[in-house]
């Protein structure tokens, strides 16, 4: 099929008629279909929201994670990247016809942080607390020095 001739109102300004642009969207995915059916199956899974903030000695990364049980959150830290991913069930059995409103996000959920300065991996602390999961991550201390004896052997 060939692309609508845009509008001389449309080349002049740039702007495109958005119900068609979604239209062609729908129409050229490799899935075809109904918007809501390809969008689901394209992304892999949702992004959490964060909070991330400092405090003298540690960097804080806050997060919601109501309805997950801490067991089934994974955690990985490196010296600069913190990553939070899970799944979220839904154990309702209710038939789509049933809904009102259908807004909560199940299913697999991640997301990679980039911290502002290296933290040490092994000394972090995570809980989870009516729902917001607050993760801890001790500062690499720059400044910190050892002194080393030289022994002769």
């Amino acid at each position: 099929m060939e692309p609508r001739k845009r509008s001389f109102f449309e080349r002049l300004t740039g702007s495109v008629n958005m119900e068609e642009e979604q239209e062609e969207v729908r129409r050229d995915s490799p899935k075809g279909g109904k918007k809501a059916e390809w969008l689901e199956e394209e992304n892999e899974g949702a992004e959490l929201a964060v909070d991330v903030y400092q405090t003298p000695t540690d960097i804080v990364v806050q997060t919601m994670v109501a309805g997950v049980k801490p067991e089934d959150l994974d955690l990985t830290i490196a010296r600069d990247l913190v990553t939070i991913g899970g799944k979220r069930e839904d154990s309702r059995n209710v038939n789509e016809e049933n809904y009102f409103a259908k807004e909560l996000y199940w299913g697999k959920f991640s997301r990679t942080i980039s911290l502002p300065q290296e933290v040490e991996p092994e000394e972090v602390d995570a809980v989870e607390r009516h729902g917001l999961l607050t993760i801890r991550l001790k500062k690499v201390d720059k400044e910190k020095k050892n002194t080393i004896k030289v022994k002769s052997i």
